[in-house]
């Protein structure tokens, strides 16, 4: 009796022993087979890998006030790729004193203000639209004094793409809708 005792025993523990190391195993493999699949699909979407690929357009500048400092320019900006990036700068050689990266914000109910960014992320296959409501860019005070229809050349320089060279079209206030 002992002896079947000692065996059924030995028995139990065998497949306890088995069934501690089938589940070691089977979770290291189905944590790998959700990656892999994660992975596949990720990669079936053809952006695997990708770098960001920046595209910008509906470029427009809100024609300045006379005797106003500054005015407001606005651009549609599309990550086509398949990484983020962020616009770090903005320049333009129609604007001496700079363009500034701001963001439109609300202090209590009725005060708003504009707040200074240092950078500004496009997710990768996401849009960027700016807006007075929004992201949009502060501009100097023009070197020369422009009319509706003027064309006004900026660059706009991405941590990983690089700069992009557009034109934005000067627009009066009021006549151009935003998303």
């Amino acid at each position: 009796m002992r002896e079947t005792l000692a065996r059924l025993s030995s028995r139990i523990t065998d497949r306890r022993r088995l069934t501690d190391t089938a589940l070691a195993v089977l979770v290291p493999v189905a944590a790998c087979s959700v990656a892999l699949a994660g992975l596949t699909a990720w990669t079936s979407t053809g952006r695997a890998g990708s770098p960001a690929d920046m595209r910008v357009t509906d470029g427009r500048v809100l024609l300045p006030s006379a005797g106003v400092p500054e005015t407001a320019a606005f651009f549609r900006i599309a990550n086509e790729g398949g990484s983020a990036d962020r616009l770090i700068r903005v320049t333009s050689p129609a604007a001496p004193g700079g363009v500034a990266l701001a963001q439109h914000r609300m202090k209590g109910e009725s005060t708003a203000y504009r707040a200074t960014l240092d950078s500004v992320p496009v997710p990768a296959g996401d849009s960027l639209a700016m807006s007075p409501d929004g992201v949009d860019l502060t501009v100097s005070a023009p070197a020369r004094k422009w009319s509706a229809g003027d064309l006004v050349p900026f660059t706009l320089e991405f941590r990983h793409s690089g700069r992009v060279k557009v034109l934005a079209v000067v627009v009066r206030p009021g006549t151009v809708s935003f998303p």
